[in-house]
């Protein structure tokens, strides 16, 4: 979907699917890697970044702490500190920097019990800590500082017995007072929008994810991942104050390759409806109006004690809606392609109407109502594809394995911000599975436009030993040049499976 406008939009479907890739016009040059020499651990996840100290913060979840990098000479980063909350819970699981403030969110003796922040100074002195909800999974600050927000996830047992409420902290800084956005309000959920686990309340199925600020920091947009859906935030009243449903994306006629067994990459079209489920989201402003930006990865509620996923094969088909449905069902068709058993009976006959897959491999750019501006469509897996030969869909834990995400959720684009570049806003998008990252021109919403895409894996490396590159970008942070050690536009990958942290100098041509 690309250059298409508002009322086009509204009236249905019209994906492009052959975009202007030519060459790239956005190049990453590789500086250097930090390279923890832990294999996937989660050794290297969120990162951010300090102007004042010329120093990263790198969640570091097989340490449980937060490893703080040197990058005055971004050619040779230096670990110089650590962040411990041991004292606190199990472990960081994101950080958020403001000024001379850090955040840490740490996870509570179990996911389902409260969680905490613990704050320290730039020098890794502990400053305070405050409880918060049950899994606290992302921090983030509003611009001007006053607020911290937490996306307290809630996830369920393995046994699903204990499923706490998904809910959001807001931290008053000045005061270090804490106040809770839930979802006890809402009894439903809107058009497009999910409750995954049937008989569950809005309250305790919807699991806050990621979030993003709006420039003046009223209002805070949270991705409810599982649910596809995004909550609208007043941060001043810590209100939940609207639910958006994110619809689904028409797969008959935006293609991907749904099977691992089909001999290789096929991009293909296929009677099938992706759920965008958004794990990271950014905000932005274009010509006065607030956007919304999403990485649209997937999941599903799998558990022990409940799970909705299960196969195409395994399904059955209503005759009428596929009269095809034997074909449909073989494996090298959508028989392997994942889906959910939570919906798709639209006329509650116990056969499936619709099928339904998870995450739109694509990266969208959303109005804060919720109407669907811009979409990659295939972009991702057809350029990987044309790049990256027999590797394309490939896991990231090891190598010589092409093709065996596409039955799941393909590249699952996950990481994601945003920044500018002279007069241009960019987007970032990392990919989990395959690895690398997309660079898009975002400046024009409506229309915007690939620039360029940087994989820093060795295909022929093996994954185990460190020596494949990067593997499983998690957490994505650009630095403006006027911010920058080097005084260079730079973007800082923290790979989780490789546990490695890269640096590469930006260059828009």
């Amino acid at each position: 979907m690309r250059a298409l406008s508002l009322a086009a939009l509204l009236a249905g479907p019209a994906f492009l699917t052959s975009p202007a890739w030519g060459s790239d016009r956005l190049t990453f040059t590789h500086l250097s890697t930090y390279e923890t020499a832990v294999f996937d651990e989660g050794a290297a996840e969120i990162v951010v970044y300090s102007a004042q100290t010329q120093k990263l913060f790198v969640v570091n979840a097989d340490a449980g702490e937060v490893d703080v990098l040197d990058i005055s000479d971004p050619a040779s980063p230096t670990k110089v500190n650590t962040l411990s909350t041991e004292a606190h819970g199990k472990g960081a699981n994101s950080v958020a920097v403001h000024n001379d403030l850090v955040a840490v969110a740490v996870v509570g003796p179990s996911k389902q019990e409260a969680g905490k922040v613990v704050f320290f100074d730039l020098d890794g002195n502990e400053k305070g800590a405050v409880p918060v909800g049950a899994n606290p999974d992302m921090v983030i600050f509003t611009p001007d500082g006053a607020y911290a927000l937490v996306a307290n996830e809630g996830e369920p047992s393995n046994d699903y017995i204990n499923d706490p409420e998904g809910t959001v902290s807001v931290i008053t800084i000045a005061d270090m007072t804490v106040r809770t956005a839930d979802f006890s309000g809402f009894e439903s959920v809107p058009d497009g929008m999910r409750i995954v686990k049937p008989g569950s309340s809005v309250a305790a199925d919807v699991e806050p994810e990621y979030i993003a600020v709006s420039a003046d920091g009223s209002t805070a947009y949270v991705t409810l991942q599982e649910n596809n859906g995004i909550a609208a935030i007043d941060v001043a009243k810590a209100e939940v104050t609207n639910l958006l449903g994110l619809g689904y994306k028409d797969h008959s006629q935006v293609p991907l390759d749904a099977s691992n067994k089909d001999g290789g990459t096929n991009i293909k079209t296929w009677p099938v409806m992706g759920m965008y489920q958004p794990d990271s989201i950014v905000s932005f402003e274009a010509a006065g109006q607030t956007y919304l930006m999403t990485a649209n990865e997937g999941d599903a509620k799998d558990y022990d004690g409940w799970s909705e996923e299960t196969r195409v094969a395994k399904l059955t088909l209503d005759p009428t809606a596929f009269p095809n449905a034997a074909m449909l069902q073989e494996n090298g068709n959508l028989g392997r392609l994942k889906t959910t058993t939570s919906m798709g009976d639209t006329d509650d006959d116990g056969d499936h109407d619709v099928i339904y897959s998870y995450g739109a491999r694509s990266f969208s750019i959303w109005s804060t109502s919720g109407e669907l501006v811009f979409d990659s469509a295939d972009d991702f897996e057809r350029i990987t594809a044309a790049r990256l030969g027999r590797n394309f869909n490939s896991t990231n834990d090891e190598n010589d394995k092409g093709d065996n995400r596409s039955d799941d959720k393909g590249p699952e684009p996950e990481a994601l911000t945003a920044g500018e570049i002279g007069d241009k806003t960019i987007a970032f998008i990392g990919l989990e599975r395959v690895g690398g990252v997309m660079a898009y021109d975002v400046t024009d919403p409506v229309n915007a436009q690939f620039l360029g895409y940087h994989n820093n894996r060795d295909f022929s490396g093996n994954a185990e030993a460190g020596k494949a590159g990067d593997l499983g970008p998690e957490g994505l942070a650009f630095i403006p040049a006027a911010q920058s050690p080097s005084g260079k536009d730079l973007l800082v990958v923290a790979n989780e499976v490789s546990g490695t942290t890269s640096i590469f100098e930006i260059v828009l041509n």
